[in-house]
């Protein structure tokens, strides 16, 4: 058994902690959440990183490693997450729980000292950041930006958000852009750093078996010497209801051997928040979602017009984002075919089989994150970037009452906003 508990640290710093005997070790984060921009986030993606370069007391990668081993090897890692319209930066901490040391020690406490200590007291030159640090880190970064191209499948999906949300904050990636990666000197981005550490909403995770009580106690001293402000930024997220009056179709032509088809739905104003998002999610599982879904069963398997074809939901933003790859030349018969599976869940056309396939499918992957830290931490920084604190358990309950008439009422409201067709140069 495990037992949730959510406290503010600090105002606007919230600790959530899942006590649990369940794993041998503990899970720890520390994430600021910041609106979503075009002029910060680059900078933002980056900060973590040249933080994890080195602290005061560390202060390069060698002594930081050695730091962690006296941990029994703990890992302290960088993250960059989108979550909605908000980017979500900061650390994931895994080390030995506390019952399985040794001789008893308390790790716990050792661990929020290290990592408080990454985020708040770095090593810096000359009052900011240190340049060689800061230029290799941009290095990297901007090879990561580079690299998503390499990756079709996700890519097309990329361009299909970014059309689609090109005058939103959703259109901006996670990452940044290499003009402003190149823009950043050390300097700037200490002051960007100085700015989130002032204004960004934090939320810190620990799962493991300590009390919560003293998660708490761990995490308020290793954290102390975080700026105290009452003008931390709750992140919002642009909801549209509807799309624009016609798709808009968009195709670009690169060196590729398969084609990348991807469309993109507005919900109607459905999310996560809204009283029909258990139906929302259950469409989207029946849709395209799981292997039993119908653009999987009937447009990959039985008509084979995809060599992959599925859906994803964007919970926050009301996106259902049709993702497949296809011959060029089926590109038409595709498309109908997609649009046609969706007409038929419209119609109430679900099969007993499909509705609770899917319905045991959804529910055995959310009951499947209790038994996983990553995707515990995930779940939460999530739902506290919503503003919720609806439970896994409470979430699988609402989808055991999901009815078929429910799932077509919700699938109805869906509208076609973008499609994206990546094709061959050669045509």
């Amino acid at each position: 058994m495990s037992e949730t508990t959510r406290r503010e640290l600090f105002p606007g710093v919230w600790l959530r902690t899942v006590h649990t005997d369940k794993f041998k070790s503990s899970y720890l984060s520390i994430t600021l959440l910041a609106p979503l921009d075009r002029d910060t986030a680059a900078a933002n993606a980056l900060i973590p990183y040249v933080l994890r370069r080195g602290t005061a007391a560390h202060p390069d990668m060698e002594s930081l490693s050695a730091a962690l081993d006296e941990l029994y090897g703990g890992a302290i890692e960088p993250l960059v997450r989108k979550k909605g319209e908000t980017q979500c930066v900061g650390f994931v901490a895994s080390f030995l729980d506390d019952a399985y040391a040794l001789e008893g020690e308390k790790i716990l406490e050792s661990a929020a000292a290290l990592l408080g200590e990454m985020l708040l007291s770095p090593y810096t030159q000359d009052g900011c950041f240190c340049s060689e640090y800061t230029d290799q880190e941009k290095n990297n970064l901007t090879d990561r930006i580079r690299s998503q191209i390499n990756d079709k499948r996700t890519y097309a999906t990329y361009r299909l958000t970014q059309l689609m949300c090109g005058e939103e904050a959703f259109g901006v990636d996670k990452l940044g852009d290499e003009e402003s990666v190149a823009a950043i000197t050390p300097d700037s981005l200490w002051r960007r750093y100085q700015e989130l550490l002032k204004g960004a909403a934090i939320e810190v995770y620990y799962c493991g078996s300590a009390q919560p009580e003293r998660a708490e106690g761990a995490l308020r001293t290793a954290l102390a010497a975080l700026p105290i402000s009452g003008e931390r930024l709750d992140p919002d997220c642009e909801v549209r209801v509807t799309a624009g009056p016609q798709p808009q179709v968009v195709e670009e032509a690169m060196d590729v051997s398969q084609g990348k088809l991807a469309l993109g739905f507005r919900t109607g104003g459905v999310t996560c928040w809204e009283e029909d998002y258990p139906a929302l999610t259950m469409f989207n599982a029946i849709f395209g979602g799981t292997t039993l879904s119908k653009l999987f069963m009937n447009v990959r398997e039985k008509l084979s017009l995809c060599y992959y074809a599925s859906s994803m939901l964007e919970k926050m933003k009301g996106l259902v984002l049709v993702s497949s790859g296809i011959e060029f030349d089926k590109y038409q018969t595709a498309k109908d075919e997609i649009l046609s599976q969706l007409e038929a869940i419209r119609r109430g056309e679900i099969q007993d089989w499909e509705l609770e396939g899917a319905r045991r499918t959804l529910i055995g992957g959310h009951l499947a994150t209790l038994d996983d830290q990553g995707r515990q931490e995930e779940f939460w920084l999530g739902q506290a970037a919503a503003g919720l604190d609806t439970t896994i358990p409470e979430l699988t309950a609402q989808f055991e009452e999901v009815t078929r008439e429910q799932v077509s009422a919700v699938a109805r409201k869906l509208e076609l906003d973008t499609v994206y067709f990546l094709k061959s140069k050669e045509g």
